[in-house]
């Protein structure tokens, strides 16, 4: 079984290069994640490109690398493949119910089962390799029997290549794990796949998030403040902070990955002694927002944090190595710069965000 780190949730190089040095192989999307992976020292056969509607040019250009490995899940694809990498191995994407994830993929990959048989066919006459299946339930997974009935499928898909003379001898079974929901997951995943495949099928994933969201804190700085006044009770007064980060920047997660970030103050005492301090039922009421002149650029509708906090002070979030820095953009004319922080612990490694 081999795992296939998901590129595009943190291309970090010395994240990858992490990865490399563990063993893993990489899920790239395109000619530049392809050149990222490469430039681990991992070899071509350890990435597989897995994005099932490929670029002419990015699709030669893994033909020169020698990356071999490739998703499909239409008849388009496979002529482009015969035409431009007629010796790659394919695996053919099929549909799942994703409809409890937090970012669903089905709406625009995977092939039906009544489909499949079809481009099975299709291949063959088309003298093209297919080597697997692949399937994705969707980033942020809810539902654990969304991978037994994904695998159940796959398990069909797998006999009716047999009877037409494919010979698979892989099973791709997608992203879609967290730190949270892993260990459930992974134990109803390796059962369906205990019961559905015998034990020479080769069996690969591609986790993202599972690997990076809880590697990484942001630290970012507050540059403005606005009083809100409560014109009846004084005690509801609020204020209104904002943050020289936001949804167009590293908090991006919040828009494509439906995550909530919780700020936590953070806070560098003279003796070195420094820490974050959380927010409690007794304190003062903060909305957060980025910096742009955007009215969706806020991070957080209403916390609660101890203490009055003015410009200049910093806050804190932690889980933000999943879909954060890699999808900030330059909107509004504010940078996506900002420097990252490897600390080394016997715990493993991490990285502070400091922007």
């Amino acid at each position: 079984d081999l795992w296939q780190t998901a590129v595009k949730c943190n291309p970090d190089p010395e994240v990858l290069r992490l990865m490399a040095k563990l063993g893993n192989g990489f899920d790239c999307a395109s000619k530049s994640e392809i050149d990222i992976a490469l430039d681990t020292g991992v070899d071509p056969s350890r990435i597989i490109y897995a994005q099932p509607c490929k670029t002419k040019s990015h699709l030669r250009y893994a033909a020169e690398r020698g990356v071999k490995q490739m998703t499909f899940d239409n008849a388009d694809e496979l002529y482009k493949i015969k035409a431009n990498f007629p010796d790659a191995e394919l695996y053919l994407r099929i549909l799942t119910d994703d409809s409890t994830s937090l970012c669903r993929l089905s709406m625009k990959f995977g092939a039906s089962m009544d489909t499949a048989h079809r481009l099975l066919e299709l291949a063959l006459q088309l003298e093209l390799k297919v080597v697997g299946v692949s399937f994705h339930v969707g980033s942020g997974a809810e539902d654990p029997s969304a991978f037994v009935k994904a695998v159940q499928d796959a398990r069909l898909v797998f006999d009716q290549a047999t009877e037409m003379g494919h010979e698979l001898h892989t099973l791709d079974v997608g992203g879609g794990f967290s730190e949270d929901t892993f260990e459930k997951f992974s134990a109803i995943l390796g059962e369906a796949l205990d019961n559905y495949f015998p034990p020479h099928i080769r069996v690969i994933a591609e986790p993202g998030r599972y690997y990076v969201a809880s590697a990484y804190t942001l630290a970012a700085n507050i540059i403005a403040r606005r009083d809100v006044p409560d014109p009846v009770d004084p005690s509801n007064d609020a204020y209104m902070l904002y943050l020289n980060d936001g949804v167009y920047g590293n908090f991006s997660n919040i828009i494509f990955d439906h995550q909530h970030p919780q700020a936590q103050i953070l806070t560098c005492a003279n003796n070195g002694e420094g820490g974050v301090r959380n927010g409690t039922s007794s304190g003062i009421a903060y909305s957060i927002w980025g910096p742009t002149c955007d009215g969706i650029d806020m991070i957080t509708q209403h916390t609660v944090l101890p203490g009055l906090l003015d410009v200049g002070d910093w806050l804190c979030f932690e889980d933000m190595g999943a879909y954060s820095k890699c999808s900030a953009t330059r909107f509004n004319g504010f940078t996506d710069n900002h420097d990252v922080i490897y600390i080394s612990s016997e715990a493993g490694a991490s990285a502070l965000l400091e922007y």
